[in-house]
C-alpha cells in the first residue's frame, strides 16, 4: 500500500506540474504581447537617469520588430515555466529541445535584425566619418557581430538544456585549434586587416613609402584601395598596381608621405659642353652619391633630367629633390642639408673637370605629393 501511495503521489504531482505547464503555455501569448510594452516602460525609466531619447529608440529598434519580440517573449515565458518539469529529466530534455530551439532561434533572428538596423543607421555614418567612405570594414564588423549572435544563441540553447558547457567548449576548442592551424594564413590576413583599419596608417589616395626587401630600394606608391585581404598600391616608378597582403603591411614600417610637409626643390646645372651618355651617367651617379650622404635623400627622392641648355653648345641637368617632413623646423633642416649636398656635388664634378654654371638659385615648390 505504501508503494502504491508513493506511485499515486508521484503521478498526481506530475499531472499537477503538467497542468501548470499547459496553463503557462495557454497564457504565454498574452505575456509575449506585453513584452514590448514592458521594454517601453524600461526605456522611459532609463531616460530619467541616462540622456537618451526613449521615443526615438523605441520607434527605431523596438516598434518595427514588436511582433518578433512578442514571439520571443512567448517562448521565454514557456522556457521559464518548463522549470516546473526539471525534476523529470527525460521529459524536460524532450520538451526543452523544442522550447529552447525556438527561443534561441527567435532571439538570434531578432538580434540579427536589430544589429542590421543599427549598422545601417549608426555604424555606417561612423565609418564615413572616420575613413571618409563606406568600405569593407563595415562587412568585417557586421560579420563579427553575426558570429557573436549565433554563438550566444548556441550558449542559450546549451544552458537551457543543462548541457555540460565546459565539455562542449573544450571539444570546440580542440576543433578550433585544428581549424585555426589550417587557416593560419587566412586568420593572419584578417587580423592584419583589422589592425590596419583600427590604426589607420594610411587611407586610399595617400602616398606611402615602404620597403619590402631590405636589400632593395624603398617603394613609393599611392594607396588605391584597402580590401579585406590585401592593399592595392600603385607604384610611382612603373605606374603598375601591386597587391600586398594586409598581414604583411601591418608588419612593415610605413612612412605616410601625404601627411607630412611636402616640397619639390629644383636646381639646374648648365654644363659648358654637350655631355655624352657616359658623362651623363657619371653626373647622375655623382648627384645621387653626394645626396645620399645627407640624411633624408635617397635615389627614390632624386630625379635627374638632361636636356639642351639655353646655350646651343651645352647640356642642362635639371635636378629635382622630393623633400618631405613633419613640421617646419624639420623642413628647414632638410633645406640646409640640400645646400650642403649641392656644394658636395659641385666639388665632385669639378674633380672630373665637368664645368657648369647655375643660372638660377634653388627653386622650392609646394607639392601635393602626387609622386
Amino acid at each position: 500500500m505504501q508503494i502504491e501511495w508513493e506511485i499515486l503521489k508521484n503521478v498526481l504531482e506530475l499531472m499537477g506540474r503538467l497542468g501548470l505547464f499547459c496553463l503557462a503555455i495557454a497564457i504565454s501569448p498574452f505575456v509575449g504581447r506585453f513584452l514590448p510594452r514592458l521594454i517601453w516602460r524600461c526605456l522611459q525609466l532609463t531616460q530619467r537617469y541616462i540622456n537618451i531619447d526613449a521615443q526615438h529608440a523605441y520607434d527605431q529598434f523596438i516598434k518595427p520588430f514588436q511582433n518578433l519580440i512578442a514571439i520571443a517573449g512567448t517562448f521565454l515565458f514557456v522556457a521559464i515555466s518548463l522549470n516546473l518539469l526539471v525534476q523529470y529529466e527525460e521529459l524536460y530534455q524532450f520538451l526543452g529541445f523544442f522550447v529552447y530551439s525556438a527561443l534561441s532561434i527567435t532571439l538570434a533572428w531578432i538580434a540579427l535584425r536589430i544589429s542590421r538596423q543599427l549598422i545601417r543607421r549608426t555604424v555606417i555614418s561612423l565609418v564615413q566619418r572616420w575613413f571618409g567612405g563606406v568600405s569593407e570594414v563595415v562587412l568585417i564588423f557586421e560579420t563579427l557581430i553575426y558570429v557573436a549572435i549565433i554563438i550566444s544563441a548556441g550558449i542559450i540553447f546549451a544552458i537551457g538544456l543543462r548541457l555540460n558547457i565546459t565539455a562542449i567548449v573544450a571539444s570546440l576548442g580542440i576543433s578550433g585549434v585544428a581549424i585555426a592551424f589550417g587557416a593560419q594564413q587566412t586568420l593572419s590576413r584578417l587580423f592584419g586587416t583589422l589592425e590596419i583599419y583600427l590604426d589607420r596608417p594610411y587611407r586610399p589616395g595617400e602616398y606611402i613609402r615602404i620597403n619590402f626587401n631590405p636589400y632593395d630600394e624603398d617603394a613609393y606608391g599611392r594607396i588605391e584601395s584597402i580590401g579585406l585581404r590585401s592593399t592595392k598600391i600603385r607604384l610611382v616608378a612603373t605606374n603598375t598596381i601591386t597587391i600586398v597582403p594586409n598581414s604583411l603591411m601591418a608588419d612593415k614600417r610605413i612612412e605616410n608621405v601625404s601627411r607630412g610637409k611636402k616640397i619639390v626643390a629644383m636646381i639646374c646645372l648648365d654644363f659648358l659642353r654637350i655631355l655624352d651618355h657616359g658623362e651623363r651617367a657619371l653626373v647622375k651617379e655623382v648627384i645621387q652619391e653626394s645626396s645620399q650622404v645627407f640624411w633624408g635623400f635617397n635615389k627614390a627622392s632624386i630625379h635627374v633630367q638632361f636636356c639642351g641648355s639655353d646655350q646651343q653648345s651645352g647640356t642642362r641637368a635639371r635636378i629635382i629633390f622630393f623633400i618631405s617632413s613633419v613640421d617646419e623646423s624639420s623642413l628647414g633642416l632638410r633645406k640646409r642639408l640640400l645646400e650642403l649636398a649641392n656644394s658636395s656635388i659641385a666639388h665632385k664634378l669639378a674633380a672630373y673637370n665637368l664645368k657648369f654654371t647655375t643660372p638660377e638659385p634653388v627653386v622650392y615648390i609646394d607639392s601635393p605629393m602626387s609622386l
